[in-house]
Protein backbone atom coordinates (compact mmCIF):
# COMPACT_ATOMS: atom_id res chain seq x y z
CA UNK A 1 0.00 0.00 0.00
CA UNK A 2 1.61 3.26 -1.14
CA UNK A 3 1.04 6.47 0.79
CA UNK A 4 2.37 10.01 0.31
CA UNK A 5 3.70 12.77 2.57
CA UNK A 6 6.06 15.71 2.38
CA UNK A 7 8.50 14.64 5.13
CA UNK A 8 8.84 11.08 6.34
CA UNK A 9 10.27 10.99 9.87
CA UNK A 10 11.81 7.83 11.29
CA UNK A 11 11.62 7.81 15.08
CA UNK A 12 9.13 9.17 17.62
CA UNK A 13 11.71 10.34 20.13
CA UNK A 14 12.07 14.02 20.98
CA UNK A 15 13.95 14.82 17.73
CA UNK A 16 11.35 13.31 15.42
CA UNK A 17 8.37 14.58 17.40
CA UNK A 18 9.73 18.12 17.71
CA UNK A 19 10.58 18.25 14.00
CA UNK A 20 7.08 17.09 13.08
CA UNK A 21 5.47 19.64 15.38
CA UNK A 22 7.57 22.57 14.14
CA UNK A 23 6.95 21.59 10.52
CA UNK A 24 3.20 21.51 11.22
CA UNK A 25 3.39 25.02 12.68
CA UNK A 26 4.82 26.12 9.33
CA UNK A 27 2.29 24.20 7.24
CA UNK A 28 4.50 21.26 6.24
CA UNK A 29 3.01 17.76 6.53
CA UNK A 30 4.79 14.70 7.85
CA UNK A 31 4.33 11.09 8.91
CA UNK A 32 6.29 9.59 11.82
CA UNK A 33 7.30 5.92 11.68
CA UNK A 34 8.35 4.42 15.04
CA UNK A 35 9.61 0.91 15.78
CA UNK A 36 8.40 0.83 19.40
CA UNK A 37 5.01 1.15 21.06
CA UNK A 38 3.65 4.42 22.38
CA UNK A 39 3.91 3.13 25.95
CA UNK A 40 7.57 2.22 25.52
CA UNK A 41 8.46 5.60 24.02
CA UNK A 42 6.59 7.57 26.68
CA UNK A 43 8.24 5.72 29.56
CA UNK A 44 11.91 5.75 28.53
CA UNK A 45 13.96 7.33 31.31
CA UNK A 46 16.27 9.95 29.85
CA UNK A 47 17.88 13.30 30.63
CA UNK A 48 16.17 16.31 32.08
CA UNK A 49 18.12 19.57 31.69
CA UNK A 50 16.91 21.87 28.90
CA UNK A 51 18.93 24.71 27.47
CA UNK A 52 17.22 28.05 27.05
CA UNK A 53 17.26 27.57 23.26
CA UNK A 54 15.50 24.22 23.58
CA UNK A 55 12.83 25.79 25.76
CA UNK A 56 12.40 28.46 23.08
CA UNK A 57 11.85 25.80 20.41
CA UNK A 58 9.23 24.07 22.57
CA UNK A 59 7.54 27.44 22.99
CA UNK A 60 7.61 27.94 19.22
CA UNK A 61 6.08 24.50 18.85
CA UNK A 62 3.28 25.43 21.26
CA UNK A 63 4.01 22.62 23.72
CA UNK A 64 5.61 24.52 26.61
CA UNK A 65 2.59 25.17 28.81
CA UNK A 66 3.18 22.23 31.18
CA UNK A 67 6.94 22.79 31.02
CA UNK A 68 6.51 26.33 32.36
CA UNK A 69 4.06 25.14 34.99
CA UNK A 70 6.08 22.19 36.29
CA UNK A 71 9.67 22.76 35.12
CA UNK A 72 12.30 24.06 37.53
CA UNK A 73 14.35 27.04 36.34
CA UNK A 74 17.94 26.80 37.58
CA UNK A 75 20.26 29.79 37.68
CA UNK A 76 23.42 27.70 38.17
CA UNK A 77 25.08 24.46 39.21
CA UNK A 78 27.45 23.47 41.98
CA UNK A 79 30.80 21.73 41.51
CA UNK A 80 32.21 19.58 44.27
CA UNK A 81 35.90 18.78 44.55
CA UNK A 82 36.91 16.79 47.59
CA UNK A 83 35.48 18.57 50.62
CA UNK A 84 34.88 21.85 48.74
CA UNK A 85 31.87 23.02 46.74
CA UNK A 86 31.59 26.12 44.59
CA UNK A 87 28.79 27.53 42.46
CA UNK A 88 28.68 28.53 38.80
CA UNK A 89 26.07 31.30 38.54
CA UNK A 90 24.68 31.15 35.00
CA UNK A 91 22.38 34.13 35.33
CA UNK A 92 25.07 36.41 36.72
CA UNK A 93 27.82 35.20 34.37
CA UNK A 94 25.98 34.95 31.04
CA UNK A 95 22.41 36.13 31.69
CA UNK A 96 20.79 32.77 30.90
CA UNK A 97 19.31 29.79 32.75
CA UNK A 98 18.46 26.12 32.23
CA UNK A 99 15.20 24.34 33.00
CA UNK A 100 14.91 20.94 34.68
CA UNK A 101 12.08 19.08 32.95
CA UNK A 102 12.37 15.39 32.14
CA UNK A 103 12.80 14.20 28.57
CA UNK A 104 10.00 11.75 29.31
CA UNK A 105 7.68 14.70 29.94
CA UNK A 106 8.85 16.50 26.78
CA UNK A 107 8.05 13.35 24.82
CA UNK A 108 4.59 13.02 26.35
CA UNK A 109 3.79 16.67 25.58
CA UNK A 110 4.89 16.30 21.96
CA UNK A 111 2.97 13.04 21.47
CA UNK A 112 -0.17 14.61 22.89
CA UNK A 113 0.17 17.54 20.51
CA UNK A 114 0.79 15.22 17.56
CA UNK A 115 -2.22 13.05 18.30
CA UNK A 116 -4.50 16.06 18.73
CA UNK A 117 -4.56 16.44 14.95
CA UNK A 118 -1.06 17.23 13.72
CA UNK A 119 -0.62 14.02 11.77
CA UNK A 120 0.05 10.32 11.85
CA UNK A 121 2.40 8.32 14.06
CA UNK A 122 2.80 4.73 12.88
CA UNK A 123 3.69 2.72 16.00
CA UNK A 124 5.46 -0.65 16.07
CA UNK A 125 6.72 -0.48 12.50
CA UNK A 126 9.25 -3.23 11.77
CA UNK A 127 11.74 -3.94 8.99
CA UNK A 128 12.02 -0.26 8.05
CA UNK A 129 13.92 0.33 4.81
CA UNK A 130 14.93 3.62 3.19
CA UNK A 131 14.79 3.41 -0.61
CA UNK A 132 16.23 5.84 -3.19
CA UNK A 133 17.40 8.63 -0.86
CA UNK A 134 19.12 10.25 -3.85
CA UNK A 135 15.95 10.50 -5.91
CA UNK A 136 13.24 13.17 -5.82
CA UNK A 137 10.86 10.54 -4.41
CA UNK A 138 12.64 8.73 -1.57
CA UNK A 139 10.54 6.04 0.05
CA UNK A 140 10.09 4.39 3.41
CA UNK A 141 8.97 0.77 3.42
CA UNK A 142 7.92 -0.96 6.65
CA UNK A 143 5.71 -3.67 8.12
CA UNK A 144 2.78 -2.92 10.42
CA UNK A 145 0.40 -5.57 11.71
CA UNK A 146 1.68 -8.05 9.14
CA UNK A 147 1.21 -5.74 6.15
CA UNK A 148 3.94 -4.10 4.08
CA UNK A 149 3.43 -0.36 3.61
CA UNK A 150 5.28 2.17 1.48
CA UNK A 151 5.51 5.88 2.17
CA UNK A 152 6.64 8.14 -0.69
CA UNK A 153 8.25 11.35 0.61
CA UNK A 154 9.85 14.55 -0.60
CA UNK A 155 12.43 14.20 2.18
CA UNK A 156 13.28 11.71 4.93
CA UNK A 157 14.47 12.71 8.41
CA UNK A 158 16.37 9.99 10.24
CA UNK A 159 15.63 10.61 13.94
CA UNK A 160 15.83 6.96 14.95
CA UNK A 161 18.75 7.01 17.35
CA UNK A 162 22.14 5.38 17.52
CA UNK A 163 20.87 1.89 16.61
CA UNK A 164 18.43 2.96 13.89
CA UNK A 165 18.43 2.27 10.16
CA UNK A 166 19.07 5.84 9.00
CA UNK A 167 22.82 6.24 9.58
CA UNK A 168 23.75 2.86 7.97
CA UNK A 169 21.80 3.93 4.88
CA UNK A 170 24.50 6.48 4.11
CA UNK A 171 27.07 4.82 1.81
CA UNK A 172 30.19 3.64 3.61
CA UNK A 173 32.24 5.46 0.97
CA UNK A 174 31.11 8.85 2.32
CA UNK A 175 30.49 7.98 5.99
CA UNK A 176 33.13 8.76 8.59
CA UNK A 177 32.80 8.15 12.32
CA UNK A 178 34.67 9.56 15.31
CA UNK A 179 34.35 7.83 18.68
CA UNK A 180 35.67 7.88 22.22
CA UNK A 181 34.49 5.08 24.51
CA UNK A 182 35.11 5.94 28.17
CA UNK A 183 36.47 3.30 30.58
CA UNK A 184 33.59 3.57 33.04
CA UNK A 185 29.81 3.72 33.26
CA UNK A 186 27.14 5.44 35.32
CA UNK A 187 24.81 3.83 37.82
CA UNK A 188 21.61 5.85 37.70
CA UNK A 189 18.88 5.76 40.33
CA UNK A 190 15.47 7.45 40.28
CA UNK A 191 13.56 7.77 43.55
CA UNK A 192 10.54 9.63 44.83
CA UNK A 193 12.46 11.63 47.42
CA UNK A 194 13.15 15.39 47.57
CA UNK A 195 16.44 16.55 46.00
CA UNK A 196 19.39 17.12 48.31
CA UNK A 197 20.08 20.52 46.76
CA UNK A 198 18.03 23.18 44.93
CA UNK A 199 20.49 22.93 42.00
CA UNK A 200 22.50 20.13 40.41
CA UNK A 201 25.76 19.09 42.07
CA UNK A 202 28.62 17.66 40.01
CA UNK A 203 31.14 16.02 42.32
CA UNK A 204 34.71 14.89 41.68
CA UNK A 205 35.84 12.44 44.37
CA UNK A 206 38.58 9.89 44.93
CA UNK A 207 35.90 7.18 44.85
CA UNK A 208 34.67 8.46 41.48
CA UNK A 209 32.25 10.97 40.01
CA UNK A 210 28.74 11.61 41.38
CA UNK A 211 25.85 13.76 40.18
CA UNK A 212 22.89 14.91 42.24
CA UNK A 213 20.04 15.83 39.91
CA UNK A 214 16.25 15.90 40.00
CA UNK A 215 13.09 15.64 37.95
CA UNK A 216 10.86 17.61 40.31
CA UNK A 217 10.72 18.85 43.88
CA UNK A 218 9.68 15.35 44.95
CA UNK A 219 11.63 13.13 42.54
CA UNK A 220 15.42 12.85 42.54
CA UNK A 221 17.86 11.44 39.99
CA UNK A 222 21.37 10.46 41.11
CA UNK A 223 24.32 9.05 39.21
CA UNK A 224 27.57 7.36 40.29
CA UNK A 225 30.64 6.48 38.25
CA UNK A 226 31.11 2.71 38.19
CA UNK A 227 33.24 0.08 36.47
CA UNK A 228 32.19 -0.96 32.97
CA UNK A 229 31.84 -4.59 33.98
CA UNK A 230 29.66 -3.87 37.03
CA UNK A 231 26.23 -5.52 37.08
CA UNK A 232 23.19 -3.66 38.31
CA UNK A 233 22.51 -6.50 40.77
CA UNK A 234 25.74 -5.52 42.53
CA UNK A 235 24.35 -2.05 43.24
CA UNK A 236 21.65 -2.41 45.87
CA UNK A 237 19.73 0.70 46.82
CA UNK A 238 21.60 0.77 50.13
CA UNK A 239 24.98 0.65 48.38
CA UNK A 240 23.97 3.49 46.02
CA UNK A 241 22.81 5.73 48.87
CA UNK A 242 25.90 4.98 50.98
CA UNK A 243 28.23 5.79 48.11
CA UNK A 244 26.35 8.98 47.25
CA UNK A 245 26.77 10.18 50.82
CA UNK A 246 30.51 9.66 50.55
CA UNK A 247 31.02 11.27 47.15
CA UNK A 248 28.66 14.23 47.63
CA UNK A 249 30.49 15.31 50.79
CA UNK A 250 28.90 18.33 52.43
CA UNK A 251 25.58 17.68 50.69
CA UNK A 252 25.25 14.22 52.24
CA UNK A 253 23.27 15.33 55.34
CA UNK A 254 20.56 16.59 52.97
CA UNK A 255 20.19 13.31 51.07
CA UNK A 256 16.81 11.66 51.65
CA UNK A 257 16.93 7.95 50.90
CA UNK A 258 14.14 5.78 49.59
CA UNK A 259 13.37 2.82 47.33
CA UNK A 260 14.42 3.19 43.71
CA UNK A 261 11.71 3.31 41.06
CA UNK A 262 14.30 2.87 38.29
CA UNK A 263 17.92 1.82 38.39
CA UNK A 264 20.30 1.07 35.55
CA UNK A 265 23.91 1.14 34.37
CA UNK A 266 24.84 2.98 31.19
CA UNK A 267 28.21 3.15 29.39
CA UNK A 268 29.52 6.54 28.27
CA UNK A 269 30.74 7.43 24.80
CA UNK A 270 31.36 10.37 22.50
CA UNK A 271 30.38 9.65 18.90
CA UNK A 272 29.95 11.66 15.71
CA UNK A 273 29.09 10.40 12.24
CA UNK A 274 29.59 12.64 9.23
CA UNK A 275 28.03 13.79 6.99
CA UNK A 276 24.55 14.26 8.42
CA UNK A 277 22.87 14.15 5.02
CA UNK A 278 22.86 12.12 1.84
CA UNK A 279 20.59 13.08 -1.02
CA UNK A 280 17.20 13.73 0.53
CA UNK A 281 17.97 11.82 3.74
CA UNK A 282 18.91 13.98 6.75
CA UNK A 283 20.07 12.73 10.16
CA UNK A 284 19.19 14.42 13.44
CA UNK A 285 19.89 13.68 17.09
CA UNK A 286 21.39 10.40 18.28
CA UNK A 287 21.29 8.99 14.75
CA UNK A 288 24.29 11.23 14.03
CA UNK A 289 25.96 11.87 17.39
CA UNK A 290 26.17 10.77 21.01
CA UNK A 291 27.57 12.75 23.94
CA UNK A 292 28.33 11.58 27.46
CA UNK A 293 25.58 12.90 29.75
CA UNK A 294 28.04 14.90 31.88
CA UNK A 295 27.36 18.11 29.97
CA UNK A 296 23.57 17.67 29.62
CA UNK A 297 23.76 18.02 25.83
CA UNK A 298 22.04 14.97 24.29
CA UNK A 299 18.44 16.19 23.98
CA UNK A 300 19.60 19.75 23.46
CA UNK A 301 21.81 18.79 20.51
CA UNK A 302 18.88 16.95 18.96
CA UNK A 303 16.81 20.12 19.35
CA UNK A 304 19.43 22.26 17.61
CA UNK A 305 19.60 19.76 14.72
CA UNK A 306 15.84 19.97 14.43
CA UNK A 307 16.00 23.77 14.40
CA UNK A 308 18.43 23.79 11.47
CA UNK A 309 16.57 21.07 9.56
CA UNK A 310 13.13 22.60 10.07
CA UNK A 311 14.40 26.00 8.95
CA UNK A 312 15.90 24.42 5.82
CA UNK A 313 12.77 22.43 4.93
CA UNK A 314 10.51 25.44 5.44
CA UNK A 315 12.77 27.50 3.14
CA UNK A 316 12.41 24.78 0.49
CA UNK A 317 8.62 24.75 0.65
CA UNK A 318 7.97 28.46 1.22
CA UNK A 319 10.61 30.15 -0.95
CA UNK A 320 11.92 27.32 -3.15
CA UNK A 321 15.40 27.98 -1.71
CA UNK A 322 17.52 24.91 -1.06
CA UNK A 323 20.68 26.66 0.19
CA UNK A 324 19.95 25.78 3.82
CA UNK A 325 19.25 22.15 2.93
CA UNK A 326 22.56 21.91 1.10
CA UNK A 327 24.37 23.41 4.10
CA UNK A 328 22.49 21.45 6.79
CA UNK A 329 25.22 18.97 7.67
CA UNK A 330 27.99 21.55 7.93
CA UNK A 331 25.75 23.94 9.89
CA UNK A 332 24.61 21.32 12.39
CA UNK A 333 28.06 19.77 12.82
CA UNK A 334 29.65 23.12 13.67
CA UNK A 335 27.50 23.21 16.81
CA UNK A 336 27.71 19.45 17.41
CA UNK A 337 31.50 19.51 17.64
CA UNK A 338 31.46 22.37 20.16
CA UNK A 339 28.98 20.47 22.34
CA UNK A 340 31.06 17.30 21.97
CA UNK A 341 34.11 19.25 23.15
CA UNK A 342 32.29 20.58 26.20
CA UNK A 343 30.84 17.20 27.18
CA UNK A 344 34.25 15.55 26.72
CA UNK A 345 35.91 18.28 28.81
CA UNK A 346 33.39 17.97 31.65
CA UNK A 347 33.75 14.19 31.59
CA UNK A 348 37.54 14.23 31.66
CA UNK A 349 37.61 16.89 34.36
CA UNK A 350 35.26 15.27 36.87
CA UNK A 351 35.69 11.50 36.63
CA UNK A 352 38.18 9.25 38.36
CA UNK A 353 40.57 8.35 35.55
CA UNK A 354 44.06 8.35 37.03
CA UNK A 355 45.98 7.11 40.07
CA UNK A 356 45.83 9.56 43.01
CA UNK A 357 49.55 10.40 42.84
CA UNK A 358 49.73 10.66 39.03
CA UNK A 359 50.54 13.82 37.11
CA UNK A 360 47.20 13.59 35.30
CA UNK A 361 45.24 13.54 38.58
CA UNK A 362 47.15 16.61 39.77
CA UNK A 363 46.16 18.34 36.53
CA UNK A 364 42.50 17.58 37.21
CA UNK A 365 42.83 19.08 40.70
CA UNK A 366 44.64 22.14 39.35
CA UNK A 367 41.95 22.70 36.72
CA UNK A 368 39.20 22.42 39.31
CA UNK A 369 41.08 24.94 41.49
CA UNK A 370 41.36 27.28 38.52
CA UNK A 371 37.65 26.89 37.74
CA UNK A 372 36.79 27.72 41.35
CA UNK A 373 38.84 30.94 41.30
CA UNK A 374 38.60 32.25 37.72
CA UNK A 375 35.60 34.19 36.45
CA UNK A 376 36.80 33.67 32.88
CA UNK A 377 36.82 29.90 33.35
CA UNK A 378 33.37 30.02 34.93
CA UNK A 379 32.02 32.07 32.01
CA UNK A 380 33.31 29.40 29.62
CA UNK A 381 31.51 26.67 31.54
CA UNK A 382 28.34 28.72 31.93
CA UNK A 383 27.98 29.75 28.28
CA UNK A 384 28.44 26.15 27.14
CA UNK A 385 26.18 24.63 29.79
CA UNK A 386 23.24 26.97 29.08
CA UNK A 387 23.72 26.32 25.37
CA UNK A 388 25.60 28.03 22.57
CA UNK A 389 23.42 30.06 20.16
CA UNK A 390 21.72 28.23 17.29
Amino acid sequence: MEERTQVGIIGAGPAGLLLARLLKVHGVESVIVEARSRSYVENRIRAGVLEQGTVGLLEEAGVAERLHREGLVHDGVEIGSGSRRFRIDFRELVGKTVTVYGQTEVTKDLIAARLSGDGLIVWEASDVVIDDPNSNRPRLAFDVAGKRRELVCDFIAGCDGFHGVSRPTLPESIRQTFERVYPFGWVGILADVPPCSPELIYASHDHGFALASMRSLTRSRYYLQCDLDDKIEEWSDARVWDELKVRLGSASPNITTGPSIEKSIAPLRSFVSTPMQHGRLFLAGDAAHIVPPTGAKGLNLAASDVHYLCRALVAHYKTNNDDLLAAYSDTALARVWKAERFSWWMTMLLHKLHAPQSFERQMQIAELDYLASSRAAQVMLAENYVGLPF
